[in-house]
């Protein structure tokens, strides 16, 4: 299993050349990947233009989004960022999708709420057609550009219920669990190849993992700061959440495993604490790992 690490994006106030200094420490270590979340009414950074500034200080590492929330965008001007960054990257982009769940970010950008599963459907196909390269419609020619990845770029599928995964039976290119325990990552993992084998789709999904990690002194009080600050509308559960993530390198190493053996073929590791020896700290924690 291969591992990935989350920038520091999402957490306010975070300054952008901490962000661009991660990426560089990060492509250098063992990580494979560069992960962000997105939100629209938050203080964090925008994930497309983030990722487009870190892919010209690196060029090794993979550009995920993990997840970007689809129905708050123009599906044509997003299916054209995309092939951009694609581009410039050479290649190094994976798109991971999902719909939200929080109804402050719809309201902020026009977009009915309860609409989002529909629109969602209907982006994934259309930013599949434009990425080939085919006329939009009888009345409107080609987007470009073409992105590097022919057909476009690699496309995860997010979600946390058995509808969002049973889009694999027609999109994307695997199935991202976003901050699912281990026990139901493994139940999305399984109806995920389920749901592709079913549909005659060739080969086997990826899958992705995430969870929240923080590291070194201090940590439990200091990823608590920030996860009760992002999931304020939770309450208590909030506080829940940083008791349960991994805080120490025995934590980080165990839950590695955990997902390996629940079948997943990469973990990302979210950032709660924006320090820079995070990235270190993590490497370190799962130097030498059999997965």
């Amino acid at each position: 299993m291969k591992i990935g690490i989350g920038l520091p994006a999402s957490i306010p106030g975070v300054d952008p050349g901490l962000v661009l200094e991660w990426a560089q420490r990060a492509e250098q270590g063992p990580f494979v990947s560069l992960g962000l979340i997105d939100r629209l009414v938050y203080p964090n950074l925008e994930p497309m233009i983030t990722l487009g500034a870190v892919a010209a200080v690196t060029s090794r590492i993979r550009l995920m989004t993990t997840v970007l929330l689809a129905p708050l965008r123009n599906t044509a001007m997003l299916a054209k960022e995309a092939a951009t960054l694609d581009a410039f990257s050479r290649g190094r982009l994976t798109l991971g999708l999902g719909i939200g769940a929080r109804e402050d970010d719809f309201l902020a950008a026009g977009v009915p709420f309860h609409r989002r599963g529909k629109i969602f459907d209907e982006q994934l196909a259309l930013m599949k057609r434009i990425w080939s390269g085919e006329p939009l419609s009888a009345a409107v020619g080609p987007i470009g550009p073409r992105p590097f990845r022919p057909g476009g770029p690699e496309v995860l599928l997010g979600g946390y219920s058995p509808a969002a995964i049973r889009r694999l039976a027609s999109w994307g290119d695997g199935f991202i669990a976003g901050g699912s325990a281990p026990d139901q990552a493994a139940q999305f993992f399984q109806l995920a190849r389920q749901v592709w084998q079913e549909a005659g789709r060739p080969g086997r999904p990826r899958l992705v993992g995430s969870v929240y990690y923080g590291l070194g002194e201090r940590a439990v009080e200091k990823a608590d700061a920030y996860l009760s600050h992002y999931y304020a509308f939770a309450g208590p559960r909030a506080h829940q959440m940083a008791q349960m993530i991994p805080t120490t390198p025995e934590a980080i190493r165990q839950t590695v495993q955990t997902f390996s053996e629940a079948g997943a073929d990469e973990l990302m590791l979210w950032a709660t604490i924006p320090e820079l020896e995070q990235v270190d700290l993590l490497a370190e924690a799962i130097a030498g790992l059999q997965v």
